[in-house]
């Protein structure tokens, strides 16, 4: 099967697509890139900030278990032993997923993240 030609002018010249075509195919691509990264690198913020505010939940609640379970009063301060580990309240120390350090904080306190905007508000 070959190319598909046309005759222009009494010559047979092969079909192709020209400059202008292939240049509006590219400017519309670049249209569409242009609206759609912003939009993915703020759902992706937007990810990063939920996961963290869970994360935040999850040490708050184990915090608020050792608690009760140890006859903790506020202002006492659990550390990531107390609260982590096989046979503890959560298997792991979380992790922030936009690079943030956790800081457990004294009971009566919630647990706090070092990147703005992700806190835990209840």
């Amino acid at each position: 099967m070959g190319c598909r030609t046309r005759v222009l002018n009494g010559k047979r010249h092969a079909a192709a697509f020209t400059l202008v075509e292939v240049m509006v195919v590219v400017a519309i691509i670049g249209l569409i890139l242009a609206i759609a990264i912003p939009n993915w690198v703020k759902t992706r913020t937007r990810a990063q900030t939920d996961i963290c505010i869970e994360n935040l939940s999850q040490l708050e609640t184990a915090k608020q278990l050792w608690a009760l379970e140890f006859g903790k009063a506020a202002g006492e301060t659990p550390d990531e032993d107390d609260l982590c580990g096989p046979d503890r309240y959560i298997k792991s120390m979380p992790i922030c997923p936009a690079s943030g350090e956790y800081s457990i904080n004294p009971i009566g306190t919630n647990a706090t993240c070092s990147i703005e905007g992700h806190f835990l508000s209840f």
